[in-house]
């Protein structure tokens, strides 16, 4: 009896650190709280962003720690082609709502039970964001670089 109660709570306390609401986003809906995008149409379904795309969902959080802890979570399925077997669709292929709720809810709830782990590594994913971001930035400089010194080449 006291290890049902024991796992009640423990449910209880995963579900509360999963408080979000998913809908279909309407163009030019301008959103109070903190959220995040999901694209639901082609290829690239399930890929998060913090601006919207055309054809996405909305996932709306109470606070911006849940956002940015869901947005890695959602980065993460997207990566790993998680979303690919429930597209539905012959010509472009789409996510279905209801599919994306019921999926995306058990996952993100498997993912986030181990916190520890979960906070890891998302650390992990922003310091790879990071760099990669750095990464971008040295190869436009690069070929600023390049485009500078073959003008002046080019123009003597």
């Amino acid at each position: 009896m006291a290890k049902k109660k024991e796992l009640k709570n423990l449910n209880f306390k995963t579900e509360s650190m999963l408080n979000f609401i998913i809908k279909t986003h309407q163009k030019e809906t301008i959103y109070a709280k903190p959220h995040l995008f999901i694209l639901n149409k082609g290829m690239n379904s399930g890929k998060p962003q913090k601006e919207p795309f055309t054809n996405s969902f909305v996932v709306i959080f109470q606070n911006e720690k849940d956002c940015e802890n869901i947005y890695f979570v959602a980065y993460s399925l997207w990566k790993t082609k998680f979303w690919q077997p429930h597209l539905v669709g012959s010509v472009i292929p789409f996510l279905r709502l209801n599919d994306f709720k019921k999926e995306f809810f058990i996952k993100s709830k498997i993912m986030m039970e181990e916190h520890e782990a979960h906070t890891k590594h998302i650390a992990s994913l922003k310091l790879l964001e990071q760099k990669e971001k750095q990464f971008h930035e040295n190869i436009n400089l690069i070929n600023d670089m390049r485009r500078v010194i073959l003008h002046r080449y080019c123009n003597r």
